[in-house]
């Protein structure tokens, strides 16, 4: 069965709504990152980088959430989450890639500047700047989305599983109030009997 490192709120997320999609049986390895589990040996030896989700399929150790998304879709293209064209394979491959390197590195510095660095090395300046940097490239994407209701082409693909969760995330920051097809889009994607839990679900039962 294939096994699967991390817990919600993180980007194991992204890793289970595929799964989910896809009607594959899973087993979650709880790694709770606060308390250094992830540098424990035993999952430096999965993960050298210290960080989730990891997917174990067989004898196959993965990490890197989108590598992961797109390794299931390839695994399973009965699901059709990979586009047939090259051309809206490359558009997929595009967008994801914007997601987790423009849109995604912001949000990562509001988060160590607020809660995950100690307090001493947080800089209030930089959570700011971050805000702005992020809306920018929100905002490529809300133009992008009008008159769509997929990221790419007429059908789901792994890319609107990877903006959905990157969506929530900035939506937990409250910086979609300018993105009104980017609201009404992750609201639809959430709508989904396969969706995982949303973020502030997640942060809600930690708290609980």
């Amino acid at each position: 069965m294939i096994k699967l490192y991390g817990a919600p709120p993180t980007r194991v997320l992204r890793v289970i709504w595929l799964l989910n999609e896809l009607g594959q049986e899973y087993e979650i390895q709880p790694v709770d990152l606060l308390k250094g589990e992830a540098r424990r040996e035993g999952f430096l030896a999965l993960n050298p980088a210290a960080k989730v989700p990891v997917l174990v399929d067989g004898d196959l150790v993965l990490t890197e959430s989108a590598a992961i998304q797109l390794y299931l879709a390839e695994k399973h293209p009965e699901a059709g989450f990979i586009p047939e064209s090259l051309q809206e394979r490359a558009q997929m491959y595009r967008w994801i890639f914007f997601l987790m390197t423009e849109i995604e590195p912001p949000l990562w510095r509001i988060a160590r500047h607020t809660f995950l660095y100690p307090q001493d090395r947080r800089l209030p300046q930089d959570v700011e700047l971050a805000k702005r940097e992020c809306r920018e490239m929100v905002d490529v994407l809300e133009r992008h989305m009008q008159g769509r209701e997929f990221v790419v082409g007429d059908r789901l693909s792994v890319a609107d599983f990877n903006a959905a969760y990157t969506l929530d995330w900035v939506d937990e920051e409250k910086l979609l109030d300018n993105a009104p097809r980017l609201r009404d889009y992750l609201q639809t994607m959430y709508a989904r009997p396969t969706a995982p839990m949303r973020i502030a679900e997640a942060f809600a039962a930690m708290e609980g």
